[in-house]
């Protein structure tokens, strides 16, 4: 189970997702308070609106949010702002939208961790992710297994060969405890019987610095992030744990034709809100938001072209996604032997 599970970590289908989502509880109102409401959501945004990344800048999913809030502010003719409030493995910045006001000036762009995860990483998580409101998932990709350039493997199965004859010398990185890095490698670990470290870093950012700089040897990260440095030949990339090669990096195999089909693996990114805001609101971002990912000219610029592929997604199916991973991700982090902290 728990391998089918981390195969379902690559992609959900979200094409005929049918999970409405809980309907905002009206209070009763005088009609013109309730005329005045409508008429505040149909106006939407009137004002700057920000977005806060719970992570460091520089990352995919700051780099594509950025995009789309500078498309958006340029449609909206409103400010909309990007903002990077770290810590915690994301949990501060998206703590702080979970307790903002749900008027749709306060959005969170995030990967999976933060809502699927984050439940089994914290004993007292200070929001409840079932609760944030789903706007849309704007793109998904497959991880690349990445070696810093000196590593004396070219396939996952020379460096699982290499790591055996050279016990308790390997390391690997990750952004943050229970992140993707980590639950990849601990089931590399479990299944190959191996002792790979690891070696925890504040953010995508100074982790690839890490890995560039050979202070670490592996990680596992999209394309989106690491595309540049492997172009530039900083980085090499000895598998992809998807079903398919990349289009970006055709000639990288998957981990399924180097023989460790159990290792699949995907990030996500999306854009959720406050809880409770109205479903106004939430129709028109995420409307707007995927009418910006379709557009060709924004795909091919932002997206298709750093190995991210559009997914798009109405927050009815975003909400089914994140019930579905937040179940069964159980049983990875018990794989991995995370405990809550």
């Amino acid at each position: 189970m728990f391998a089918s599970w981390f195969c379902g970590l690559r992609r959900y289908s979200v094409r005929g997702a049918a999970v409405a989502l809980v309907a905002t509880a009206f209070v009763a109102l005088p009609q013109t308070a309730e005329f005045a409401g409508a008429a505040a959501d149909k106006d939407y945004p009137t004002r700057l609106v920000r977005i806060i990344v719970p992570f460091p800048p520089g990352g995919a999913v700051d780099l594509v949010i950025r995009a789309v809030a500078q498309e958006l502010s340029s449609k909206w003719g409103t400010p909309v702002i990007v903002e990077n409030r770290t810590g915690a493995g994301g949990t501060i910045g998206t703590e702080a939208v979970y307790r903002a006001a749900p008027d749709g000036y306060t959005l969170l762009a995030t990967v999976n961790q933060t809502v699927t995860t984050a439940p089994y990483l914290f004993k007292s998580l200070p929001y409840d992710p079932s609760k944030l409101t789903p706007i849309t998932l704007m793109v998904e990709s497959d991880n690349l297994v990445l070696a810093n350039s000196q590593v004396k493997a070219e396939t996952l199965r020379e460096l699982v060969d290499l790591v055996k004859s050279e016990p308790k010398k390997w390391t690997y990185g990750s952004y943050g405890r229970g992140s993707q890095p980590q639950l990849f490698f601990e089931y590399l670990n479990s299944n190959e019987s191996l002792d790979l470290l690891h070696v925890a870093y504040n953010g995508v950012s100074p982790l690839l610095i890490a890995m560039i700089t050979g202070e670490v040897p592996l990680t596992v990260g999209s394309a989106g992030v690491a595309g540049e440095f492997l172009r530039a030949g900083k980085l090499k990339a000895l598998a992809i744990a998807g079903k398919k090669r990349s289009a970006q990096f055709p000639d990288v195999p998957t981990t399924e034709e180097a023989g460790f089909g159990y290792l699949q693996s995907s990030i996500w990114y999306a854009v959720f809100a406050p809880p409770g805001t109205p479903a106004g609101i939430v129709n028109k971002l995420g409307s707007d938001i995927r009418n910006i990912l379709r557009r060709p000219d924004f795909n091919e610029r932002h997206l298709s072209s750093k190995g991210l592929d559009t997914v798009a997604s109405t927050s009815e199916e975003l909400a089914d996604i994140v019930r579905n991973e937040t179940v069964t991700v159980k049983d990875l982090i018990e794989a991995a032997k995370i405990q809550p902290e």
